[in-house]
């Protein structure tokens, strides 16, 4: 075989090679082409199907959405309310508990809008024991906003200095509303009053004056224990115990001194001068000769005993007994008490109020002195 034959069958087949891969290559474009129109006829299914999901999603979103915001948003009512209903909040009660009550109660529509609007003011950890008045069907920021301290229902009491506990139960009963019989039974009850031992079960002298806000249904007995422990606080800040013991005195003897200074004494700078004259008449001895426990031992009222009055043969009448009566005659404040610890310095053993419009009283360390006060006090309608 020459070149040129070669040369021929090699271009041959070069040909035919050629022609081969341009048949595969054209068979493969053309499978392309077909592949591409089929995938183009596939996409559409698929986009429609998507767009009909989303369709469906997008409305069961609105549903849920509306589901969710009824879920999220509590009942809640509109306004002031209407009617009248009291609500105590009792020690220890969470906010919750109180909102559960309120929606018992039908004064919040549920107990979570009452949660939501306690929260939203910051209120949650500030409410208050007591009772409050709030109305049916309110809104749940109204409620809250009447649940405060100044809104609480409270009996506001004064209890004056001085008075024997036959006037206390009638200022209580005139101020609470409660019958005094029921404050005068429940003083019967000394165990549950928890007075302090030194007063030997005797509540004259222990019932405190002072000003008092009790609940509505506080009883006549938890007000007076709670006097009683008022008393207490003033006897622990006056030191009552130790002042005592430095006298040589009881606590219970104090409590009886003080409470002849609070009754005997007609302006509060004369007290520790009055408390002086009883020490020093019970040092002597001397009675005491105080017109005062000489009333109460009669029942009566005042400070000027007559010479028939002073013969009543009576352990609380200092005309006729030595010493310090059995027990208190009224019931002495902070003032008293700090003259009967702290009487002022003195040799006077008597005294009189010589202008009983004044209240001025003057003091005398002679009888002689002591007379002359007599005729002042009587030139002066006394």
């Amino acid at each position: 075989m020459n070149d040129l034959d070669l040369n021929t069958l090699l271009g041959a087949e070069d040909d035919e090679g050629s022609s081969r891969r341009r048949s595969r290559n054209s068979g493969k474009r053309g499978g392309r082409r077909r592949r591409r129109r089929r995938n183009r006829g596939g996409f559409i299914a698929p986009l429609l199907a998507f767009v009909v999901l989303a369709g469906i999603i997008g409305g069961g979103g609105y549903y849920g959405y509306l589901w969710l915001s009824d879920a999220l948003v509590p009942d809640d009512y509109t306004g002031q309310g209407t009617g009248e209903v009291i609500i105590e909040i009792k020690p220890g009660q969470s906010a919750s508990e109180v909102a559960q009550e309120l929606e018992k109660q039908g004064v919040v529509a549920s107990a979570r809008a009452f949660t939501n609007a306690i929260s939203n003011a910051n209120m949650s950890a500030s409410l208050q024991p007591g009772e409050y008045k709030l109305r049916k069907q309110m809104s749940a920021a109204s409620a809250a906003a009447l649940l405060v301290p100044g809104n609480k229902l409270l009996a506001k009491v004064r209890l004056p200095e001085g008075l024997r506990l036959s006037q206390a139960y009638n200022e209580l009963a005139k101020q609470t509303g409660k019958p005094a019989k029921e404050f005068a039974a429940a003083a019967k009850d000394v165990d549950a009053l928890d007075l302090p031992p030194y007063a030997k079960g005797k509540l004259e002298g222990y019932v405190f004056p002072a000003t008092y806000e009790f609940q509505p249904k506080d009883t006549p007995k938890e007000m007076l224990a709670t006097m009683v422990d008022r008393f207490k606080q003033a006897a622990d800040q006056a030191e009552l115990e130790a002042g005592a013991k430095a006298l040589g005195r009881t606590p219970h003897e104090i409590v009886v001194i003080a409470s002849i200074v609070q009754a005997e004494a007609g302006r509060q700078e004369d007290m520790a001068k009055i408390s002086r004259v009883i020490y020093n008449r019970l040092k002597l001895p001397m009675k005491l000769q105080m017109d005062s426990t000489t009333m109460y031992a009669l029942g009566k009222f005042g400070t000027a005993a007559t010479n028939a009055e002073t013969q009543t043969r009576h352990p609380y009448n200092t005309y006729y007994v030595d010493g310090l009566p059995p027990g208190a005659i009224t019931n002495p404040g902070d003032h008293a008490i700090e003259a009967a610890l702290n009487p002022a310095k003195g040799d006077w053993l008597y005294f009189v109020a010589t202008d009983p419009k004044s209240n001025v009283t003057k003091f005398a360390t002679t009888e002689a002195e002591f007379n002359k006060l007599l005729t002042e006090y009587r030139a002066n309608g006394g």
